[in-house]
Order: C-alpha cells, then sequence, then structure tokens
C-alpha cells in the first residue's frame, strides 16, 4: 500500500518523473570514447577518458587490473592527461587514477622525427586531435599529427607497457626516453644505452602535494629491432653516441631507426621498485609476444574482471557509465613487487613476498569509504593480499600507513585511514591467520604516536586526544614533518580518530581483548567532545579546550576539505547518539533535507545536484550544502536510514548519480584511485557500506532491473548473489518491500555473513513511498560503541543459553 507523506505528492514524483536517471547522461563527445561494440563484450561499454577532464583526473592509457604499469599520455596537466590540451608530451608508465596531485609521470617516451635538438618535453612535444584518439581497457591509440604524423598505440601487462609506433618513411625516426620530467620533483636520473635494442634508467622523485622521502623505479626498455643511432641529454646539451647520462635534472636519451621500408617501431618497457636486475627479469617474463597478443590479453583480462558483474536495464548510456566506473574501480590499488615476488619495504630495504603478492599506493583516506569494499566483494583474493602488503608496510616500516605512494609514506589528508580499512578486512575474513599480528599493529597505531625518526605522521595529535578525547585545532603550528597535519584540522580529526575507534573495538572484541574493547568503544564516543550545544553542530577546540573558528557551521574551521555541516554525518558508529545531540530524528531529517536542498531536489535532481550542490572539485568550504564530489561526504544520503526516511536516501542517492555521465566531463570531483567510481558502483547496486570498517550494507533502490554479482567462492560459497528491481526506474524508484531468499526483510541493510549464505535480494518498487524500513529497530544498529559491545555480549549470552 503506497504511503503518502508530508512534501511528496504523486505530482512531484511526475515531477521529478521527467528526469530519467539514464537520459540525462549525456552522449559521448566525438572521438572520446571508443568506438560502439560489434558485439556484447562488456570492455566495449567502458570509456576510459571520463574523468579526464574538469579535474576528475583520471587517465585513458593502457593498463590490466592492479597492474605496476599504468601507460598513459602527459599532456601538460598536474596529474597526467587532460582532455582539453592539445599536446602530448610522451607516455609515461606509471599513473595514478584520480590523484589531487601530481605524482608519477615516470619516463614519458614520445616518437619524433628529424634532429633531436630539444630536451624539455614541454616544447618538443607533438600536437593532437581527439579525431585521431581512441581508448578501450587495455589499450590505447592516437595520431600524433606533429612530426609528419606518428600513430602511437600502447597496451600494458603487469608489470610492462608495450608501445607500437608506425612513422613517416624517413631515415631519421626517434624516441626519446626522457628520464628526468615527471609529475613530481625528479631528485637524480641515470640512462644507459645497454645495446642496439636496449635502454636502462634508474629515475629517483619525490614529492607529492608536498614533499616527501625520495623513491626510485628502475625501468628497461627493449626495442623489436636495432636502432641506426643513439645519443644522450643532459641539461640542454644533447650528446649524439653517448651511452649514458647522470644528472639532477632534465636527463634522457634518444633512439633513431630508418623507416623508410619498414615504419613500425614496437618498443617494451619493464619496471621495478626493487632493482634493475628486477626490470629485466620482469621484462623475459611479460615482455614477450606480439603487440596484437599483449593487447588482445589485456583486454581478456578486463573482460572477466568487469564480467563479475552483469547488469540488465537501464539504457545504454546507463550501463557505459556503470561499466566505466567498475573498470576505475579496478585500477588500484596496484602490484609492487617483481616476477620473482621481491620489492622494496619501507624500510627501503628489499623483500620477497611469498604466498601473496604485495601491492602498493594506499589512498586510505578516500578508499576506505567505498573501493575497500567493493573489492572485497568482488575481488577478495586480491583484497587479502592487499591487507597482507599494508601489515608488511607496518612490519618493515615501524609503522602503518596513512597514504602510501610506492615505497614511501607521503603523510597526505588526516585522521586514521588505515584503522578502517584493515577492520574491514578482518571482518570480511581475509585475515584469518593474520588476526592477532594485524590487530597488534592497529593498537600500536591507535594508542601511540610514531617518534621523530620515523617519516610517518601516523594519528599525531594522540597526546592530546588520549588526554582530553579531542585532537585541538592549532592554527599555524609548525609542521613537525611533510604532509598534513592532524592540528591543522582538529575537528575532522576527532570525528576520524572516533570512527577508527570503534571498528577497531569491534576487532578487540572479535578476537577476546575485552579490556581494550571496553576502552576503545569509550574512545568510540568522542565525537561527543566536538559538539558545541549552542550552535547545534560539530566545531574545533583550541589547545585550551575552547571552541574556536566561525560558530557559522558553513565558514568552520579545523575541518579537513570540508565544513561542520558536511562532517555532522561522519559518526557512522552512533548516528543513533549523533541524531539525539541534535534533537532526534525528526529534527535530523529537518537538518539533511535542508543540507541536501530536498524540496528542489524533488522537483529537479540533475539541475539541483549541479547548480546547488556542486561548486567545483577544490570548492569545500564555506558551503551547508552536501558535496557528492569529496569523501567527508560520500556516507551522508544514507544517513535517512537512520532517521526513519529511507525513501530519501534513494532521492538523493539517484539524484547523485546523474552527475556520473559518458563524457571526459563524466566525473564529480577527483577519483581518487577509484573511491568516486566505487560510490557510484555501489550505490547503482543499491548495497552500500554505511558503516565503513566493518560489514554493514545499506540499502537502497538498484537503478538496475537485475544484478548478477559472479563471487569467489573462498569466500562465497554459493559462487553468485543476484539483485532483482524489476520496473525500477526515475519515477518507480521507491522500495515497497525487500526479500533475502523469499523471506520478507524491513531492515534496511545486511551484513556480510547473509550475502554469504543468501543468493537472491529482491526489491519490489512503485512511485510512491511505503512503510519499508521505517520501523524502530530497521536501520542499522551502532558498532565499537560501549552499548553496542553490551548488545553483542547480550546476545551472545542468549545464544549460548
Amino acid at each position: 500500500m503506497p504511503w503518502s507523506r508530508r512534501g511528496h505528492s504523486r505530482a512531484a514524483g511526475a515531477a521529478v518523473a521527467a528526469v530519467l536517471l539514464g537520459s540525462v547522461l549525456t552522449a559521448p563527445i566525438a572521438g572520446a570514447a571508443p568506438p560502439e561494440p560489434s558485439g556484447d563484450r562488456l570492455t566495449d561499454l567502458v570509456n576510459p577518458f571520463i574523468g579526464s577532464q574538469h579535474d576528475g583526473n583520471t587517465y585513458p592509457g593502457a593498463a590490466v587490473p592492479f597492474g605496476m604499469v599504468q601507460l598513459s599520455p602527459e599532456t601538460g596537466h598536474t596529474t597526467g592527461y587532460d582532455y582539453d590540451d592539445t599536446h602530448i608530451r610522451g607516455f609515461s608508465s606509471v599513473h595514478l587514477s584520480g590523484v589531487g596531485c601530481g605524482l608519477g609521470g615516470d619516463l614519458p617516451i614520445l616518437p619524433t622525427t628529424g634532429d633531436v635538438t630539444e630536451t624539455d618535453y614541454a616544447k618538443y612535444a607533438a600536437a593532437y586531435t581527439h579525431h585521431g584518439e581512441s581508448a578501450r581497457p587495455g589499450s590505447y591509440r592516437v595520431r600524433l599529427t606533429s612530426y609528419g604524423g606518428i600513430t602511437a598505440e600502447l597496451t600494458a601487462t603487469a608489470r610492462t607497457g608495450r608501445q607500437r609506433y608506425t612513422f613517416p618513411a624517413t631515415d631519421r625516426a626517434n624516441v626519446l626516453l626522457n628520464a628526468g620530467q615527471s609529475l613530481h620533483k625528479t631528485v637524480a636520473t641515470r640512462v644507459e644505452v645497454l645495446d642496439s635494442r636496449t635502454v636502462r634508467t634508474a629515475i629517483t622523485g619525490r614529492g607529492f602535494c608536498q614533499d616527501t622521502r625520495p623513491y626510485t623505479v628502475y625501468t628497461l626498455t627493449r626495442f623489436n629491432r636495432p636502432f641506426t643511432a643513439y645519443g644522450t641529454w643532459r641539461g640542454d646539451a644533447v650528446t649524439p653516441g653517448s651511452r649514458g647520462s647522470t644528472a639532477p635534472g632534465r636527463n634522457g636519451a634518444y633512439v633513431r631507426f630508418d623507416t623508410r621500408k619498414d615504419r613500425v617501431v614496437e618498443a617494451t618497457t619493464a619496471l621495478s621498485y626493487v632493482d634493475a636486475a628486477g626490470a629485466a627479469r620482469n621484462l623475459r617474463a611479460e615482455g614477450g609476444g606480439s603487440f596484437a597478443r599483449t593487447r588482445a590479453a589485456a583486454d581478456a583480462a578486463w573482460e572477466r574482471r568487469l564480467g563479475l558483474v552483469r547488469v540488465r536495464g537501464g539504457d545504454r548510456t546507463l550501463r557505459r557509465t556503470f561499466y566505466s566506473s567498475l573498470y576505475r574501480s579496478f585500477l588500484a590499488p596496484n602490484i609492487g613487487g617483481d616476477v620473482d615476488g621481491r620489492y622494496t619495504g619501507w624500510d627501503q630495504r628489499p623483500h620477497r613476498a611469498r604466498g601473496f603478492t604485495y601491492y602498493q599506493n594506499w589512498s586510505l583516506w578516500d578508499t576506505y569509504r567505498t573501493q575497500t569494499q567493493l573489492l572485497s566483494l568482488l575481488a577478495p583474493r586480491e583484497a587479502r593480499d592487499m591487507a597482507l602488503s599494508v601489515l608488511r608496510v607496518g612490519k618493515e616500516g615501524g609503522w602503518l600507513p596513512k597514504w602510501g605512494y610506492g615505497t614511501v609514506e607521503t603523510n597526505i589528508m588526516t585522521g586514521d585511514p588505515v584503522t578502517p580499512f584493515l577492520t574491514n578486512a578482518h571482518r570480511q575474513g581475509l585475515l584469518a591467520g593474520h588476526e592477532e599480528e594485524a590487530y597488534a599493529a592497529l593498537k600500536k597505531n591507535a594508542d601511540g604516536v610514531p617518534p621523530a625518526a620515523s617519516p610517518s605522521l601516523g594519528r599525531e595529535a594522540n597526546p592530546a586526544y588520549l588526554k582530553r578525547g579531542y585532537a585541538p585545532y592549532l592554527k599555524g603550528r609548525p609542521h613537525a614533518k611533510p604532509g598534513d597535519s592532524d592540528y591543522d584540522h582538529g575537528a575532522s580529526a576527532t570525528l576520524e580518530y572516533a570512527l577508527s575507534d570503534a571498528m577497531l573495538a569491534q576487532m578487540a572484541r572479535d578476537l577476546g581483548h575485552r579490556a581494550d574493547a571496553a576502552r576503545f568503544a569509550q574512545r568510540a564516543l568522542n565525537y561527543r567532545k566536538v559538539f558545541d550545544r549552542s550552535t547545534g553542530f560539530f566545531r574545533a577546540r583550541d589547545g585550551a579546550g575552547a571552541f574556536t573558528g566561525p560558530a557559522d557551521p558553513a565558514k568552520s574551521e579545523g575541518f579537513h576539505e570540508g565544513t561542520a555541516w558536511q562532517y555532522q554525518w561522519l559518526v557512522p558508529q552512533d548516528l543513533a547518539g549523533m541524531l539525539a545531540l541534535i534533537g532526534g530524528k525528526e529534527k535530523g531529517t529537518a537538518r539533511l533535507d535542508s543540507f541536501f536542498a530536498y524540496p528542489q531536489l524533488l522537483a529537479d535532481p540533475a539541475r539541483t545536484a549541479r547548480t546547488v550542490w556542486v561548486n567545483g572539485p577544490y570548492d569545500y568550504y564555506n558551503s551547508d550544502k552536501y558535496n557528492p564530489q569529496n569523501e567527508p561526504d560520500l556516507i551522508a544520503p544514507y544517513t535517512y536510514l537512520s532517521t526513519g526516511r529511507p525513501w530519501k536516501t534513494t532521492d538523493v542517492v539517484h539524484a547523485a548519480l546523474t552527475l556520473f555521465t559518458d563524457s571526459p566531463s563524466g566525473m564529480t570531483g577527483n577519483d581518487d584511485l577509484g573511491t568516486m567510481s566505487a560510490w557510484m558502483v555501489l550505490s547503482s547496486l543499491g548495497v552500500y557500506p554505511v558503516q565503513p570498517g566493518t560489514d554493514t550494507w545499506g540499502l537502497s533502490t538498484p537503478v538496475f532491473d537485475r544484478v548478477d554479482l559472479t563471487l569467489d567462492r573462498r569466500y562465497y560459497p554459493s559462487g553468485h548473489f543476484t539483485l532483482t528491481a524489476p520496473g525500477t526506474s526515475s519515477t518507480d524508484r521507491y522500495i515497497q518491500s525487500v526479500r533475502l531468499d523469499g523471506a520478507p526483510r524491513d531492515r534496511t541493510y545486511l551484513t556480510t555473513a547473509e550475502l554469504r549464505a543468501g543468493h537472491e535480494l529482491a526489491f519490489s518498487v512503485g512511485r510512491e513511498p511505503s512503510r519499508w524500513g521505517t520501523g524502530d529497530r530497521a536501520a542499522p544498529p551502532p558498532v565499537g560503541t560501549p552499548g553496542a559491545l553490551a548488545s553483542a555480549a547480550q546476545q551472545q549470552g542468549d545464544g549460548e543459553r
């Protein structure tokens, strides 16, 4: 029976119906998208150019799932490629999808013709147009209009990038290997011409938003035919016939071919973060076969990965946007070890991974909220190895990571994101045999501070937090180490610490550490220490404990990339308690309605998303509205599940999904190593991790009629799970009922255990909200708080009796 409610009528629903979710997604820009498919391959539905414009900061180049190599063009943008640029400086071997600062871009390689006289890649860059450019999972192609016209094609394996260049007929066809210019600060480089087909480099760089410890990547590039000439450059000086050069700045090598009879030149570049011998082994292991076979293998790897999720319903544009998001969700973290298992640890020494694959690149402040959980569901074996890799970081580097790049800590972002990352792995069953090891590392991290000699900041504000229950906001405090200081963001750091404490309390309870569980559970309530009753919002405290900064929550200080309005919902461990602070569910709903501009959203969701919510990818402050482009707000739409208004979660989520389009500008904010893409995927499926760090999945209406998930039988015995929502659309989007394997279900969430035991989650949808999910016990319960632990103990006792 439909349930009418104040503020929502059938007329309002009809107004919303005018904006069909699939049709608001704009058509691909000419030249930007891959060609239309000839069959039903899922790789044909992926547009790698999505997010390459307006600072989505994605890359369109070649990679395989979680590969070490991401071979992609550099156009002069701070993070690599920008769709609006007109020149390509080279094709570099290392990129990260959606980062906010320049990082990677190592060894840009560019084909040219004529004499080599210029050594700055900004000056010798080649022009191109999008009409001559295409990309699909695992490969990229572009027609360079400079240098007489050269076609460049790229593909990749896990540890190698393969290039194929088709030159005009000339006796001076060059390939420039630039070791000394990249997206980060290059500290030192060495380039060597080893023989008539091989060039070796060692590149040491540093920097990501701020300076960091240096790291070194080793490359070995092997050509398929001998070159006719070669040379090196250092600074502005080009030396023909030189076999080697070492320099702190611009430094590189060129090789030359005669293409008057054979116009095609192929090259394969292998990487290693260990040493030159590692790059050589990786080249021998993965550098064989033709370009075409390598490209086909990369495409097949992506087809298998995307095939884990099969959707039915929705229009073609929606499916393209969805599968493009799924593709980006599998780009990182990245393999960090060589084919023999060797890797460079955070002690800067070589180690060997036995029984698992070592991964690197940890954008944890971003990914712990979405992508971590998606990988736990769809790629649990890789997710397990990723968790074990993070434990290796803690063991070898002394402290668990916060934002790790390659072999170093960058200390970018704040809080304690590694805790929900690892507790999620524990709750998802990915740490079997390593639970106590993980718990010991997390406890050390939660109770201590890295020493001055450590490059890690860890929980920098722990001394004050453990004593007073909050991290103080100390504006202008000198930074002890490179990176972001928790003292600069005391209010949000307190919320992030408390969230992590809740998840660690739950893990401690699971493992039988009762005293620790009680201690961490009490700390999970520390969010209350930064609640200002005079304003009704969270607010920063100074070193003396006084609330500080503007009282207006839209202009608040001490929140990292956000305001008090946006951070007020970051209490997933105890939303009931947070709502009590602001006056209960009714007042919480009213505040949420204001936050999402809900009346305007009902009238025109897509317009509201674009004109009321969105203010640019880096416009974090001075706002009292939802910011769907950045991480602090990712859980916010699901707060309605805790106020007894689950239909409003669907309204907001489906409006936010219109921001993801099949065009270069179709990313909402930076993708942040798959974070935003994973939000799109999970929200489209109708299951979302509403309590990061544990195994709770909040429910909203799927956008597809049916979704079939193929799951790893090692973790999901049935091997599959199906979600159905027949007739779902912009008009028929309200949940009327939910059944799990035929049994009625009024709760607005599932647990991973229920997913493992189940086979089908069936949604019945209609045009008006219903009473589904509005009961007192329908919302996700608190986790990791004193009350939650007591409830769990009571349930365990009842079960034993």
